[in-house]
């Protein structure tokens, strides 16, 4: 493992036989109770890994995570449970599908160190394998291992456990097999043996079960073979099932997520002699490596050949039909199932909709491609509207004959009802990017399902939204602008993905759009009805999600902008927008209700593709020059009475900036990535006219380099930058989100004022303000620049009715304290500033203006040394 670069001690960038992997949070305590960190976990993992690799080498991994930490006795830490493949994996991670009946999943191979660091760096502890490998194209072989899991019950030990082992040895000796014991870093011992792959897994466990009930029955005051805890007691049970093809055993040497760093250890049978036999820890087993190697090392292990495989974890090639078939049993069944593989392609564009009046009516939605009929399970059917958009759940690919299917699946076959004919015809593919997005026109009957519900020429889209594995659901959106041979994106804002890249002009800044629409300075929409909008998100499941913060960065933090993508900064206020039929709630970052002082921002509801969502964005006031301005948005943070607000709203009417959708007619997108959120946005919520208050601002198809000049260019606070891979942390600071400032701001706490002079004697000269450390304030200067008097009136009243006798912190400077007034510390303003001192006192502070959505406790130091936050999957 060769160092390429050098950073602080939470993180490095290292080369894992020439693959670049980035290690982060290093001095995480993994477990806690002996203070072994990530880094000490890397450190044995990259020593093992020559012993480790051949007992995982071209086998399915499910892993077990502890992001952050195994915990202690009195506080467990939470475990994760994986099996498919991470979608940020390295291309290079060598993997292979596995078809089950109803999903597929996709496991990665520890075949090589790079891979087993890489998942160490996700706090993968444990590593499960089965007893059996992959063969050359994936092929699934018989076992090459039998293996036994000896488990203590109730009253017994690890001495009973090696007993057990002598006998199992014994009857595998005597069967021609050569048996090793590997203390389980549990509780109990595995034994493995050696096997030809001649027999199935079936076979295998049949042997093994009848093995268990031999024990058993010649000892049984020390041996069980039933999984009933209620008969362990006292006694070892034989586990027999791991044979199962389906099953997975901890791989040797691996570590267990215990609250003590054990391992999954190879023994001697000298070892199991000894009565003071105990399970061992990663430090004993690196010196054991060291000094006598590997106790399984010899015992013939019937790997795959390697050569076997393709080539960088590629998947083979597969019947297309696989699926389908495996699910159908021909001699049961009406259905078209062919016989023999299928992996034809074509270019034909037939369609059907089929009325499936299963266990659950649903319609079929299927589209010819590739020789197949890609298909979609649609329960509500087609919609009619654009207004609405339904749940489509991607199924199996259906052979081109069942495009002319009609009849009854008999009970007790998978889809059992009936099945009819709703619509058929041809169509024409717009736009087709698997697994994220399919736009088509389709061409129905004139007395087709679709024609009852108007023309029978729909152009409808498809959206991933992620679903069980991310692979699943979609939405199904019926397009505004039905045309035939519409261009490309007519009503779809986002960008194509191969556009050429280039620096926006000034001109075609969001902002100003958004300033033309400032000009016309529309009525505002009345007041809704509070409490019907709070009816309706009570009856309708609308969770009540906060905003994911972002962390301050710099240049450094985004190592590789084709992983990044990148939005300007907008200089306002942070809102959840919660949309329902009967109206839009507006929630601060903080919790409090805006609503009233934004009458304007109602319109949300009209550019809603859809009936309810929650969306994340920002509020801003634009000044003539289409530029947000803090100062501008400053009289209306503090409304709440309704007439107020109207008559505020039609001097300086804002902009909801909408950069992120978190949750769409009871579908929860947080857990899918920033890009797939992105698309669903660009879908659901149209932008405003020039009369408008809705925008939907672009992720910039832009370096970061170019972004920031852009952003300078336009006059704007920054960029930020977000992970392309990343999930939406609702109420958490990440770091998969970097905001990346064009000049230095402070949030900061008001803990007193100084007295002005002349025409300001008697009244607020200057503030002095604070900012959290830890349960106490730190002290970073006074700022009286930029106070108004327009600031001062909104400052003056406050300060005197929360004003007390002493400071509430100790470290301001005589000078500064000599004639101050103190402050309760609740009040939480922003300024900007040219630099820190030595002792973190701010230079030359200008006001900008109070906070009233942020609380105290939200005030972070504005400095891009932020230590690692946990993390989740991350290369």
């Amino acid at each position: 493992m060769a160092r390429t670069g050098t950073g602080p001690k939470q993180r490095e960038t290292v080369n894992v036989d020439g693959h670049r992997l980035r290690l982060t949070s290093l001095d995480k305590v993994l477990y806690p109770e002996t203070g072994t960190t990530k880094a000490e976990v890397l450190s044995y993992y990259a020593a093992v890994a020559g012993v480790m690799i051949p007992y995982a080498r071209n086998r399915p991994a499910t892993r077990k995570r502890w992001v952050n930490g195994v915990g202690t006795p009195d506080k467990p830490g939470q475990v994760f449970f994986q099996k498919n493949i991470d979608d940020s994996a390295p291309s290079w991670v060598k993997r292979y599908t596995i078809e089950h009946k109803d999903h597929a999943s996709i496991y990665p191979l520890v075949n090589d160190l790079a891979t087993l660091t890489w998942l160490a760096q996700l706090a993968a502890l444990e590593i499960h394998v089965p007893q059996w490998q992959f063969g050359p194209r994936g092929v699934r072989q018989n076992p090459d291992r039998l293996v036994l899991d000896l488990d203590p019950g109730e009253g017994a030990s690890l001495a009973e456990c090696a007993e057990v082992a002598r006998l199992a040895r014994s009857i595998l000796s005597d069967m021609g097999l050569d048996t090793r014991p590997v203390t389980s870093g549990s509780k109990g011992i595995h034994l493995y043996a050696a096997l030809d792959r001649k027999q199935t897994s079936e076979e295998v466990s049949a042997v093994a079960h009848e093995l268990a009930r031999a024990l058993e029955a010649d000892h049984p005051e020390l041996v069980v073979s039933d999984m009933k805890k209620t008969l362990r007691k006292g006694k070892v049970l034989v586990d027999w099932s791991q044979n199962n093809a389906n099953k997975t055993t901890i791989c040797p040497y691996s570590l267990r997520g215990r609250f003590l760093p054990m391992v999954a250890a190879p023994r001697t049978w000298e070892e199991l002699e000894d009565p003071e036999l105990e399970q061992l820890t990663y430090e004993q087993v690196l010196e054991r490596v060291e000094k006598i190697g590997d106790p399984l090392a010899g015992m013939h292990s019937g790997e795959a050949d390697p050569s076997g495989l393709p080539p960088d974890g590629d998947s083979p090639p597969q019947d297309k039909l696989h699926k389908y078939r495996s699910m159908r049993d021909a001699a049961k069944t009406p259905e078209p199932v062919p016989h023999e593989p299928v992996a034809v392609e074509g270019n034909g564009n037939s369609f059907v909709i089929q009325e499936h009046h299963a266990r659950r009516l649903h319609w079929d939605f299927r589209l010819e491609r590739d020789g197949v009929l890609v298909s979609w399970a649609v329960p509500k059917g087609p919609p009619n509207t654009p207004n609405k958009n339904h749940l489509a759940v991607q199924t199996e690919d259906h052979p081109l004959d069942y495009g002319g299917f009609e009849g009854t699946i008999p009970k007790g076959e998978y889809g059992a009802g009936e099945v009819t004919i709703w619509d058929h015809g041809t169509y024409e593919a717009e736009k087709w990017r698997p697994g994220k997005e399919v736009i088509a026109t389709v061409h129905g009957q004139p007395d087709g399902g679709l024609a009852r519900d108007g023309s029978a020429d729909r152009r409808f889209a498809f959206i991933h939204t992620g679903g069980e594995d991310g692979k699943s659901n979609w939405l199904l959106h019926l397009m505004k602008d039905q045309r035939p041979g519409v261009p490309q994106h007519a009503d779809t804002p986002q960008a194509d993905a191969g556009k050429q890249k280039q620096t926006p002009p000034p001109q075609d800044n969001p902002a100003q759009t958004a300033s033309a629409a400032a000009k016309s300075k529309p009525a505002p929409l009345p007041q809704p009805d509070a409490a019907a909008i709070k009816a309706d998100i009570r009856e309708s499941g609308m969770p009540a999600l906060k905003p994911m913060f972002a962390t301050l960065g710099s240049r450094a933090d985004v190592n590789d902008d084709a992983e990044w993508a990148f939005e300007m900064k907008w200089d306002g206020v942070r809102a959840i927008a919660e949309v329902t039929p009967e109206g839009t709630r507006l929630i601060s970052r903080n919790g409090n209700d805006m609503t009233t002082a934004y009458p304007e921002l109602q319109e949300l509801g009209e550019r809603l593709n859809g009936e309810r969502a929650v969306l994340d964005g920002e509020i801003v006031a634009l000044n003539k020059a289409g530029r947000p301005d803090f100062g501008l948005l400053q009289p209306r943070m503090h409304l709440t009475r309704a007439k107020d607000a109207e008559a505020a709203a039609a001097r300086t009417p804002v902009q909801f900036m909408a950069f992120d959708l978190l949750w769409l007619d009871g579908n929860s997108l947080v857990e899918l990535t920033y890009g797939q959120r992105r698309e669903i946005l660009e879908q659901a919520v149209e932008s405003a006219d020039a009369d408008g208050h809705v925008q939907v601002p672009p992720a910039l198809d832009l370096s970061l380099d170019e972004a920031v000049a852009a952003s300078k260019e336009l006059g704007l606070e920054g960029v930020v930058a977000k992970r392309l891979a990343s999930d939406y942390s609702p109420g958490q600071r990440s770091r998969s989100w970097i905001k990346l400032k064009n000049q230095l701001t402070q949030e900061v706490v008001v803990v007193g004022w100084r007295p002005g002079q002349g025409n300001r004697a008697n009244k607020v000269g200057s503030l002095l303000v604070a900012i959290p450390d830890g349960t106490d304030l730190k002290y970073i200067g006074r700022v009286g620049s930029g106070l108004s008097e327009r600031d001062l009136a909104a400052v003056g009243s406050r300060l005197k009715k929360i004003g007390r006798k002493t400071p509430p912190l100790d470290d301001v400077p005589r000078a500064d304290a000599s004639d101050a007034r103190w402050v309760r510390p609740v009040l939480v303003g922003e300024v900007t500033y040219a630099e820190r001192t030595g002792t973190g006192k701010l230079r030359h502070p200008v006001w900008r203006g109070l906070r009233p959505d942020k609380r105290p406790s939200d005030v972070v130091p504005e400095v891009p040394d932020v230590p690692d936050l946990p993390e989740g999957p991350e290369t």
